[in-house]
């Protein structure tokens, strides 16, 4: 038995959640990697994994060892990096995992441009507006807005965004303009799963105080781009990041609200476990992103006051009006 390899497989299945995927990954048979754990397990005379027809899960002992593989894995790479130090271009596979829209629009195309510079190296890419456990899952870093999360991460800083507030102008014609951040508790808003406060919206005033208010609405939901749509449609108003909303803005589907009431900014992070040596690939990546990101399209900097001043103007509704909508 090869138990370098043996444990790169047995690395490799716990992190894909499955020997399919994991063989795919290493690019041999499933017999093979299926053959490699069987022998790591009877040669540790242990059982690493729970095998179900529906999943696999690690045991106590099989985490303890997985934890222990994926040191040895990093110190393994940062061996070879140490050799060939000044050398070397990255090289190898990056497990990365990302927001979905973000990832979309803007990941997918700094890896087009990233992999036809190093064409050594191969990205595992998983989008998911949940927040991914790196270490137990096996990534090597991930792209991380506002909060990093756990404290096992670390965060370099690559980008910087900031949350719109913004309706369709078909609503604003119907429900008035907010003119302040409590008026929004007379509105209809949008919540996002994955928001710290996913009723409590946060703004800033012109004194650098913060103001907060209280919102609700009819639909709450995990993904961004769902509740851009819904915005657009007149459902309600929602609050997003510029990188999401800003082509709904620019092409003024959606109006900027309450711009003399900014949002904090958030910054983008390439974050990766606390514990494990920065590897080439991901420096390197990382390098590249805050270059890239260093003046994103996203911004909407120079955009609002166009934007709003062809949108709708604001207004009061009359009695009349609020007893139509009654």
């Amino acid at each position: 038995m090869d138990r370098l390899q043996a444990i790169i497989a047995f690395a490799r299945v716990v992190e894909s959640g499955s020997f399919a995927r994991a063989a795919e990954r290493l690019d041999v048979s499933v017999s093979s990697v299926s053959r490699q754990v069987a022998d790591l397990e009877a040669h540790l005379d242990a059982r690493l994994l729970n095998r179900t027809t529906r999943r696999l899960s690690l045991t106590e002992s099989g985490r303890a060892f997985y934890e222990r593989c994926l040191q040895l894995l990093a110190d393994l790479e940062e061996a070879e990096e140490s050799a060939s130090a000044g050398t070397a271009r990255p090289r190898g596979t990056l497990r990365l995992t990302c927001g979905i829209t973000f990832g979309v629009r803007h990941l997918a195309p700094a890896i087009a441009e990233f992999v036809t510079r190093h064409p050594q190296m191969r990205f595992d890419v998983e989008l998911s507006d949940r927040a991914v456990d790196l270490v137990d899952e096996g990534f090597d870093a991930a792209l991380r807005i506002g909060k990093i999360g756990s404290q096992q991460l670390v965060g370099r800083k690559v980008g910087v965004t900031r949350l719109i507030c913004c309706a369709s102008p078909a609503y604003l014609e119907r429900k008035g303009v907010p003119q302040k951040p409590e008026d929004l508790a007379g509105h209809a808003c949008l919540t996002y799963e994955y928001s710290p406060q996913k009723n409590v919206w946060l703004f800033r005033d012109a004194s650098g105080s913060d103001r907060s208010v209280r919102i609700d609405g009819p639909v709450h939901a995990n993904n961004g781009r769902l509740l851009v749509a819904l915005a657009v449609a007149g459902v309600a108003i929602t609050i997003e990041p510029d990188f999401i909303v800003g082509p709904e803005v620019r092409a003024g589907r959606l109006v900027p609200l309450l711009q003399a009431f900014e949002s904090a900014p958030a910054n983008i992070y390439v974050a990766y476990p606390s514990r494990r040596h920065l590897s080439a690939k991901v420096r390197a990546f990382a390098d590249f992103l805050g270059t890239r990101f260093a003046q994103p399209e996203w911004l909407l900097a120079s955009e609002p006051a166009r934007i709003t001043a062809r949108g709708v103007k604001p207004h009061v509704r009359t009695r009349k009006a609020q007893a139509r909508e009654a």
